[in-house]
């Protein structure tokens, strides 16, 4: 299965990711943070769907999530601002979010949805492989979804080999965040994770998130992986700069 995602990971560069939760600072600003990060030069883009209870996000993140609720955001107003999206940004876009939003809605209803609007892939962190396989992959199939995985530092070889197995896209490195503030971005032990995960050859590319906030750590992150995921770093500069200043941000990065 090909998409634009698959397309550009064949691509022989070092992918920078962003996200940024939809609705903050402002309901409103979601369409035009992603076009401005597109002609930014960034080559995927996830769209957070801020949720009540969220569980695998950090303080930074977990504030724009509430913010975003407070002004309005829901699956329904997000899918309502993409409607049009394809007519002006044609880079790999990824709705990451927590499984119970998209149980409300409907699994079917909100996959059929994603591909109308065309977005490429879903991260759904707290939805379990055994889960994903028995009961929705199909579904995730048959609109043309990859689905997008977790791994930790804590993640076994097998798991990770099983999780290599189901991926058709890309693999999440959660990469155990540095000591936030810490001057030296990644330690040893990260290293030694990465070259772990590198060692292990997996089929599907890795995509490294967590602690990245400026080239240094965006360069050590790509060291071994295909790319790395910027979010509360950007929103740190959303909530500074508002929308403004997008194009700044990207460029000090690489």
């Amino acid at each position: 299965m090909s998409n634009r995602i698959n397309n550009r990971l064949q691509e022989d560069k070092k992918l920078l990711s962003i996200y940024f939760t939809a609705g903050y600072p402002v309901l409103n600003d979601t369409v035009q943070i992603i076009q401005d990060l597109e002609k930014s030069g960034v080559d995927m883009i996830e769209i957070g769907l801020p949720f009540s209870d969220p569980l695998a996000d950090g303080p930074t993140i977990q504030e724009s999530s509430t913010t975003a609720l407070k002004n309005g955001m829901s699956t329904e107003i997000l899918f309502n601002q993409l409607k049009d999206i394809r007519k002006s940004v044609s880079i790999p876009l990824i709705i990451m979010g927590y499984f119970n939003p998209m149980l409300q809605y409907g699994v079917e209803a909100f996959c059929r949805k994603c591909q109308e609007i065309g977005i490429d892939g879903l991260i759904m962190p707290d939805l379990p492989l055994d889960v994903y396989q028995a009961d929705y992959e199909a579904i995730f199939k048959k609109y043309g979804l990859v689905n997008v995985f977790l791994i930790t530092p804590q993640t076994s070889d097998e798991r990770i080999l099983q999780i290599d197995e189901a991926s058709n896209g890309f693999i999440y490195m959660v990469s155990s965040a540095s000591v936030t503030g810490s001057k030296s971005g990644f330690g040893k032990e990260q290293e030694n994770y990465f070259e772990r995960i590198a060692s292990l050859n997996l089929k599907n590319p890795q995509i490294v998130g967590f602690g990245i906030k400026d080239a240094e750590t965006f360069q050590q992150a790509t060291k071994t992986a295909k790319g790395a995921i910027i979010g509360s770093a950007f929103i740190k500069h959303l909530t500074a700069h508002g929308i403004s200043k997008i194009a700044n941000f990207i460029n000090q990065i690489r």
